[in-house]
């Protein structure tokens, strides 16, 4: 029986460049403006003992083996779902998360080929069965989404091949497709502003009547 809390629980997906990071700090500066209690966070490195977690998984100069990445994204995951989102949640408030378990799958499973059998497992582990009450894809095609990035800055997964990021972004698709009810999806090559319009369309008509959004779309 899943467990009911006070407060939301929204994750954001998407492949490198889609944009999500940008629009969830519009969105935040919009909550804090009508009043709606919400913390933005991100996984990993949601915690003090994330932040170290996540230097290490995205520093180009380190080699990581794909099961040592596995791990390091759970054990940062477990951390953070204990020490931040489950007390935010208890306390009733709107939680939202730049990646969770599904980056998990959609990089590690289908562009890594790691068993999905072991990261579900894995994710069930690190999360206590936490899921969030919807995901949000924002997608964009891959070498449109790599294009944004600033030259000379990418990290140790921005540098993957294309073939790799191509599988990242049919993963997250087929995941969406899924489980149509749990999913919203943004296509992120549209304008900025209209995509955070969008992406705030997608809270109000999930989660107004639990959380204070009025005015979230003026």
């Amino acid at each position: 029986m899943a467990t009911t809390y006070k407060g939301s629980f929204i994750t954001l997906e998407g492949p490198e460049g889609a944009g999500k990071t940008t629009q969830l700090k519009l969105l935040s500066r919009q909550l804090d403006q009508i009043g709606c209690k919400h913390i933005v966070t991100r996984d990993p490195g949601g915690t003090s003992l994330g932040k170290q977690i996540r230097r290490i998984l995205l520093n180009p100069e380190n080699p990581v083996m794909p099961m040592t990445e596995l791990l390091l994204y759970q054990a940062d995951r477990a951390q953070h779902v204990d020490e931040l989102i489950r007390p935010a949640l208890d306390a009733g408030t709107l939680v939202l998360c730049d990646r969770y378990i599904h980056s998990t799958i959609a990089y590690q499973g289908y562009a890594r080929g790691i068993d999905f059998d072991l990261i579900d497992k894995l994710n069930q582990m690190a999360t206590g069965g936490l899921m969030p009450e919807i995901t949000i894809l924002f997608d964009i095609d891959s070498s449109a989404g790599l294009g944004r990035l600033h030259p000379g800055g990418h990290d140790r997964l921005e540098r993957e091949a294309i073939e790799f990021h191509h599988k990242v972004r049919k993963g997250y698709n087929e995941l969406a497709k899924r489980d149509p009810e749990k999913w919203a999806v943004i296509d992120a090559s549209k304008p900025l502003s209209v995509v955070q319009e969008e992406l705030r369309g997608i809270l109000v008509d999930n989660f107004s009547q639990k959380h204070k959004l009025a005015g979230l779309l003026e």
